[in-house]
C-alpha cells in the first residue's frame, strides 16, 4: 500500500475557506482504480494541513496523476487566491511496510 501525503501550509485566516474547498471537491479520486481512501488532516500543532490518499500501489497513484480526472480535480474554478497559502506544498510518498490496528478492529 502507498500513502501520499501533501503537506499544505494554509495562511492564517484562510482555514475555513480552505476546508470548504475540500468539503465541496468533486470527489473524482474515489472512482479511480487502486484508490483506497482519502483523509484531510487539520493541524492541532504545527502549520500544515495534510491531504492523504491511500493507494493499492504506486502505479495506481501514478495512473491517477496522469488521468483526465486528476486534471479536472486540480483545475479548480475559481482558483484559490495565492494569499491562501503560506508557502509551497510538500508532496511525500511512502510505502506502508508495517501497520497495526486496535484489537477492537
Amino acid at each position: 500500500m502507498i500513502v501520499v501525503a501533501n503537506r499544505i501550509p494554509v495562511a492564517k485566516g484562510y482555514e475555513k475557506q480552505f476546508e470548504e474547498r475540500f468539503k465541496n471537491r468533486q470527489k473524482l479520486v474515489e472512482g479511480m482504480p487502486g484508490f483506497i481512501k482519502f483523509q484531510l488532516l487539520k493541524p492541532i500543532q504545527g502549520d500544515y494541513y495534510i491531504s492523504m490518499t491511500y493507494w493499492e500501489s504506486y502505479e495506481a497513484f501514478e495512473n491517477w496523476t496522469k488521468s483526465p480526472e486528476f486534471e479536472k480535480a486540480h483545475s479548480a474554478n475559481p482558483r484559490p487566491p495565492k494569499e491562501m497559502f503560506a508557502g509551497p506544498n510538500v508532496l511525500e510518498i511512502h510505502e506502508v511496510i508495517l501497520s497495526s490496528d486496535s484489537k477492537a478492529s
